[in-house]
């Protein structure tokens, strides 16, 4: 390394080395992911008054020759006075915060090609390095590389890992076979001098799939200091995953680091991963320092439905019996939000195993129980009848009802079957990997989720190709090193309403203390039914979360609507509607910059599919503006 690069990697003032008062530092706005900022001067009284700012427009829209095209879900940083955006290729722009305008930007430059399953990077991480005083931006591009960047010009750390970067598909214990079947999308995690990450590894493929280990990276060096894996090794378990593939959170002070992990592979057959998969579908508390287990619990045993632990795990303090409590708020795909106790795991409310459906599968044993939370009740209805079917008009509602008739639905843990299985709610949650803020004037969490059903098939091998022919819609995966192709679809009507009764997403409180819902909304609504007037209160489908400030406010954008919303954070109502280039599934933040002002900003990138346009949008929202870049 030369001399010159090495001392681009120093420069930093000292007054900047520390996070201030109206920055948002880490993705969920803190290290426990609160999502919360205390900035108040966008309040109830005057949100109406929220204009666009300015625009700044990635250049990264992309469709590649195989594959999904890429998502812009990206979360800005705030420190420095500078904001950090991340795009879906991995590049990271410095952008002038009251402009938008473009200081300085570097392109990992990745295979656009790969076939990647989630085209999309969510964020970036800092850390500060106190004794050379210098910040530098991690980020984990979608091909699976940690790289470090100097947080003053962008230029790689030529002292981290090789050049700057570390390749993360290096020293699994099982390797991918392709680019696309390892990937990361989530930014890593900061505790103290390390940096942790997880990773995203591709769904149904076959039974052994890439291992999905957490692994802690020296800050500066780029070294290996720990490794955490899910998967207990047994000659008995075929299997591999289990992996962290949503954000990572930290509590520096207890020296603890909260993983949640994804199911085990494959998601929807288990006869090669036999028991409980016992820290897959879990949050998981380790040594910051070591990577040393210290407790663990776990959402769902033996997952065959897809049923991640998706969201950031939530860190907050709730005052019970006089006394504070450290807390985490952990919410599933399944609709359940169990809320524990930080430093030991255990339940702040009573958690009971309840008998649920048996396997009819041959070589499959599905748990006999499953955990359910006394409080608070389920998010989501988990639950559908061919009698309750739901339509727009009596056509889609006798459509919807003879096709639940033909399927095996004996409610939430239903698992799936050769004949077809109604899975409600389904793969998208639930919570979904949005997650939760929280508000702690209020004792409030607030949750967005989603009301969507799916049908899973289990189909032999010998008879996929009929299947194929018969059916060539949905997506079918195929479950390699298993008896049995997987095929799965959300169940709609030929004219794209979900069979079940909305609302299809909403926005929901929960008060810590009690475990009460404080209030419900309605969340966006689905543009292709836009010309209903009931519409609205229907509620979408939503991919991405809320935050929650100062003034009262909780904001979030994606719905499958162009709206970027302000909900009053005591009552739920909707106060303003802010419109967007397109759709967002992503989640806000806000700051405030040196004139004083505070800002919301917001990644407006589009949905896939549906006819919503995608889009490569940062949109930025404050009271009074002057007009910036377009």
């Amino acid at each position: 390394m030369g001399v010159k690069q090495f001392l681009a990697c120093i420069p930093l003032a000292a007054a900047a080395l520390g996070q201030q008062a109206g920055e948002w530092a880490f993705y969920g706005g803190d290290a426990g992911g609160s999502k919360y900022s205390s900035l108040s001067e966008i309040s109830r009284k005057n949100v109406t008054g929220l204009k666009v700012a300015w625009t700044y427009h990635t250049g990264d829209l992309y469709q590649p020759k195989r594959g999904r095209a890429t998502a812009l879900e990206t979360t800005p940083l705030f420190v420095d006075n500078t904001l950090f955006i991340t795009t879906p290729t991995g590049r990271v722009a410095a952008l002038d915060p009251e402009t938008g305008k473009e200081r300085w930007s570097y392109d990992p430059k990745i295979d656009r090609d790969a076939g990647y399953g989630d085209f999309a990077n969510r964020g970036a991480a800092t850390w500060v390095d106190k004794e050379r005083k210098q910040r530098r931006i991690f980020v984990t591009p979608i091909d699976a590389r940690l790289i470090a960047l100097d947080a003053s010009n962008g230029k790689p750390c030529a002292d981290f890992g090789k050049d700057g970067q570390v390749d993360l598909r290096i020293g699994l214990k099982n390797a991918p076979e392709e680019k696309s079947e390892y990937e990361t999308t989530s930014p890593p995690a900061v505790i103290g001098n390390l940096v942790v990450v997880g990773s995203a590894i591709s769904d149904n493929n076959r039974a052994q799939a890439p291992s999905g280990e957490v692994r802690a990276f020296d800050a500066r060096t780029g070294a290996l200091r720990w490794t955490w894996d899910s998967i207990v090794p047994s000659k008995d378990v075929k299997t591999g995953a289990g992996n962290a593939w949503s954000i990572i959170s930290v509590d520096e002070q207890r020296n603890l680091v909260f993983i949640p992990t994804g199911s085990a592979s494959p998601d929807y057959y288990g006869g090669e991963r036999p028991g409980d998969n016992r820290y897959a579908n879990s949050v998981v508390a380790v040594r910051g320092d070591t990577g040393k287990l210290v407790w663990q619990f776990q959402t769902v045993h033996h997952d065959l439905w897809d049923y991640d632990v998706a969201s950031q795990p939530l860190l907050y303090t709730v005052r019970k019996d006089g006394k504070d409590i450290p807390a985490v708020a952990v919410g599933s795909k399944t609709g359940h939000l169990f809320l524990l106790q930080r430093e030991t795991g255990k339940p702040l409310f009573p958690v009971e195993e309840r008998a649920v459906p048996p396997s009819d599968v041959p070589g499959e044993k599905a748990s006999a129980s499953q955990p359910f939370p006394s409080l608070p009740k389920a998010l989501v209805p988990q639950r559908m009848t061919a009698k309750e079917a739901w339509g727009a008009t009596e056509a889609d509602r006798k459509y919807c009802e003879d096709e639940i008739a033909k399927l095996r639905s004996d409610g939430i843990f239903t698992p799936p079957s050769i004949r077809g299985s109604l899975v409600f709610p389904g793969n998208i949650g639930g919570m979904a990997w949005g997650g939760a803020a929280f508000d702690p004037a209020y004792g409030l969490l607030v949750i967005p989720t989603n009301r969507l059903a799916a049908v899973v098939h289990l189909i032999p091998r010998d008879e996929i190709n009929k299947r194929r022919k018969e059916k060539p819609g949905g997506e079918y995966a195929q479950q390699k090193g298993t008896p049995y192709w997987m095929h799965r679809e959300f169940l709609l009507s030929p004219n794209r309403i979900p069979c079940n009764a909305p609302p299809w997403g909403a926005l929901t409180a929960i008060d810590v203390r009690t475990g009460a819902v404080r209030w419900e909304s309605p969340l966006g609504y689905l543009p292709w039914l836009e010309s209903k007037p009931e519409s609205r209160e229907w509620g979408s489908v939503s991919l991405g979360g809320p935050i929650v400030t100062g003034g009262g406010l909780a904001f979030i954008a994606a719905s499958f609507d162009p709206h970027l919303r302000a909900f009053d954070v005591e009552t739920g109502k909707e106060l303003w509607a802010g419109e967007l280039p397109t759709s967002a599934r992503a989640t806000p933040m806000t700051f405030r910059a040196a004139s004083g002002k505070q800002y919301v900003v917001i990644s407006a990138g589009g949905h896939d599919g549906n006819s919503i346009p995608l889009g490569d949008s940062i949109v930025a929202f404050a009271l009074c503006c002057d007009t910036g870049p377009k």
